[in-house]
């Protein structure tokens, strides 16, 4: 199947009252494991390729994007490609070489005035090279300290914010961090609903990995479009690599583990998918 646009995916999601789920592609078994999940569920899927992840491929994007694209127009659903994260301008504009559709930029360590100045310029380069813009406002937790937790985004600075920029679609603060092994983060759903009614663009929740099931239902029902899932992905692949290797300590090939690491991320995106997808036909 031909690679669809993430503005496609979060948009048709966006009118069915349903989530669109991103989920983080670090290795090539990462997006094997996406896209299988994904066809388990019927659901179309964003593969998303953060800006850590590349300085992981020995800041090499081409690689890992190509393997991420050949992997998605394989796909029997329709899949996107969504460049995540980046504040490095060079390689914002290697996303418009092929592959992506959007991109994340991501100027949300930076004040107020200085975020809305640096994406306005970046989004005004994207969409000038035909890519869908998303950004942050507020400041997710986690990130090794880049970002503040219990930081929230106002809806009266968002709403300026996306007036400001131009971006089609909007990261907010409203209780989860990044980077978290437990599922205990708790949303604020009023804040939710207000940043739904101040802003015209779709709300992304970031580091959704740390958010229960019930919670993720409930803020999709409530307003968040794009949920971002990464470390929930790794905690199912390590988990299932260290117990095959405590179980056979003596293995040395790597496909001997790797494929029920692989396989225990295809069963979470299947879960995550057909929990979200579907919320706004299920009533």
């Amino acid at each position: 199947m031909p690679l669809v646009t993430t503005h496609e995916i979060v948009d048709s999601a966006r009118r069915a009252g349903g989530g669109a789920v991103a989920f983080n592609v670090i290795t090539l078994e990462h997006a094997e494991a996406i896209v299988a999940g994904a066809e388990q569920a019927n659901a179309p899927v964003i593969l998303q390729i953060s800006q850590n992840a590349v300085r992981f491929h020995q800041s090499r994007l081409e690689p890992i994007a190509a393997a991420t694209a050949a992997v998605a127009r394989a796909a029997e659903v329709p899949v996107s490609l969504h460049l995540d994260h980046i504040d490095d301008d060079a390689l914002l504009r290697r996303a418009a070489d092929g592959h992506f559709s959007s991109v994340m930029y991501d100027a949300s360590a930076l004040d107020y005035n200085a975020n809305v100045a640096a994406t306005k310029a970046a989004a005004e380069w994207a969409h000038d090279n035909g890519l869908w813009v998303e950004a942050e406002l507020g400041e997710v937790g986690g990130k090794g300290g880049a970002h503040a937790p219990g930081v929230r985004t106002r809806p009266d600075e968002a709403r300026a914010f996306v007036a400001a920029t131009g971006v089609d679609a909007l990261a907010v603060a409203v209780g989860s961090s990044h980077a978290m092994t437990s599922r205990i983060a708790r949303l604020d759903h009023a804040l939710i609903g207000e940043l739904r009614a101040a802003v015209p663009v779709p709300l992304v929740l970031h580091g959704s990995s740390g958010v229960a099931d019930d919670e993720l239902v409930r803020a999709v029902a409530g307003g968040l479009v794009k949920i971002n899932i990464g470390t929930a992905l790794n905690i199912a692949f390590t988990g299932a690599v260290r117990e095959y290797l405590v179980a056979d300590p003596t293995v040395v090939d790597p496909r001997k583990y790797i494929d029920p690491g692989r396989e225990a991320m295809t069963a979470t995106v299947a879960q995550i998918l057909s929990l979200l997808h579907n919320i706004g036909a299920r009533g």
